[in-house]
């Protein structure tokens, strides 16, 4: 199979967003991915790894640790999803893409398997998308050698695809709601859910939560024997300063009396917590007999790279990505707006998917904009333009509606003043987009 051939195949299998009350019926256990890695020989037990569950934040933690243990010298794998503008950025080995190439060869490979595995009656549906993204990012790992994998869930944890991982250590970042109709409507509910991927004995991450949320992991925590590591109580920030938008803190280590500095290379506060979240995982691998300096965390922190969270593209207008698309993600940009970008204009690009909560993100985000423009990206899960406006215009000083995620952007490109501000948000099929159309129109310009 070639590569283009390999992308229309996934692409052609069910989406487990696409229909929730079907999907979640008849593709949410975790059978078809567990034999599948039985006839692949289980490669994902021939790395130690680290499993990483959450509402927000999960992706950037995801990208802290894999870069400090690559720092260490370990080779490292990386698996996260979505993914904002090809598939090959799902699977990571070192910080490097899959190659189109091995993509394509390693598709190839598990497509036989799971033919041969229907036709044996061994599967009762055939793999879904994630699910033989998953397990071809297990079969690549395995194949390239890696000696540590790094695995970010997809979707909730219990019923996640990635869930059949024996990880050494699970970090559950801020849970908030998300999802409501794959993993319930209340917080409680969708804790259960994350904490599914707690194991027996192992270590847990816990980030800072709401009680009830917090009540609930560690419930579950106990009932597992799980030790429960909460950075918020092992590390003291002690000093903070926020230059160009992105945190720098002098941390004390509450066991050990000890301090050490850490400055995020990914703008907002938030990623300060995130990036603590993967120090206290890079201190229980220590206890592991894992050798991570702490000079490794230093650096891998200060050079993670994490697109489509509040990056930056260009100045004169700024033009900002994050894909905020629940109301806790909002809640972070709202505080990034407000520290950053006090008394100046700022125009928002906002879409949506159907299962978000439209009403609460534009209440918390468009008070901080002048001009917000109403758009959608190229998936059939958007909300149209037209409808965002009749749900949330009411939330916004001054709109417009261009259905046309590109022509939105030059329109907000053209009309911004070189001092104004401009954040493409809501969607992270929509950051994924005007990215990458973003990056080509930048190629043009300098030809």
């Amino acid at each position: 199979m070639k590569y283009e051939a390999s992308v229309r195949y996934l692409l052609s299998l069910g989406r487990e967003l696409a229909a929730p009350t079907q999907a979640a019926a008849a593709k949410f256990d975790l059978q078809n991915i567990t034999v599948l890695a039985e006839r692949l020989g289980r490669p994902e037990r021939t790395y130690p790894s680290a499993h990483i569950a959450g509402t927000n934040g999960k992706g950037s933690t995801a990208a802290f640790l894999e870069s400090i243990l690559r720092h260490a010298g370990f080779r490292t794998g990386l698996n996260t999803s979505p993914h904002l503008e090809k598939i090959n950025e799902r699977i990571r080995v070192n910080g490097q893409e899959i190659s189109d190439e091995g993509f394509a060869e390693t598709l190839t490979h598990i497509h036989a398997l799971i033919e041969e595995l229907l036709a044996a009656g061994k599967l009762r549906a055939h793999p879904t998308y994630f699910e033989c993204v998953t397990a071809m990012a297990f079969e690549h790992f395995a194949c390239e050698r890696i000696e540590f994998g790094v695995f970010e869930v997809g979707l909730g944890g219990r019923l996640d695809a990635t869930n059949i991982l024996s990880p050494l250590v699970t970090i559950i970042t801020g849970i908030d709601f998300d999802h409501e109709n794959f993993l319930g409507h209340s917080l409680r509910e969708i804790a259960a859910e994350k904490a599914g991927i707690l194991k027996p004995g192992v270590p847990v991450v816990l980030a800072e939560q709401r009680p009830e949320a917090r009540e609930v992991v560690l419930a579950r925590a106990r009932e597992l024997s799980c030790p429960v590591v909460e950075p918020a109580e092992i590390f003291q920030v002690d000093q903070e300063s926020m230059p160009n938008g992105s945190a720098r803190a002098r941390v004390i280590d509450a066991d050990s009396g000890t301090t050490f500095e850490i400055a995020p290379n990914l703008p907002g506060r938030f990623q300060l917590q995130n990036a603590l979240n993967a120090v206290a995982a890079a201190r229980l691998l220590q206890n592991r007999g894992f050798r991570i300096p702490d000079a490794a965390a230093t650096w891998g922190i200060a050079h993670t790279v994490w697109p489509g969270r509040l990056e930056k593209l260009q100045s004169a207008p700024e033009v900002y990505l994050d894909g905020a698309h629940n109301p806790g993600a909002a809640r972070e940009l709202t505080h990034f707006l407000e520290q950053n970008f006090a008394g100046r204009k700022v125009w928002l690009i906002y879409a949506a998917l159907r299962d978000k909560a439209v009403d609460e993100v534009a209440g918390l985000l468009f008070p901080h904009a002048a001009e917000v423009i109403f758009t959608a990206p190229r998936t059939s899960r958007a909300v149209s333009a037209t409808q965002l406006a009749e749900i949330a215009g009411h939330h916004a000083a001054r709109f417009s509606v261009v259905p046309d995620a590109e022509r939105a952007f030059e329109r907000a490109l053209a009309e911004a003043a070189p001092e104004d501000a401009i954040f493409i948000t809501g969607s992270l099929y929509l950051v994924g987009q005007l990215r990458h159309y973003w990056r080509q129109r930048s190629q043009v310009a300098t030809r």
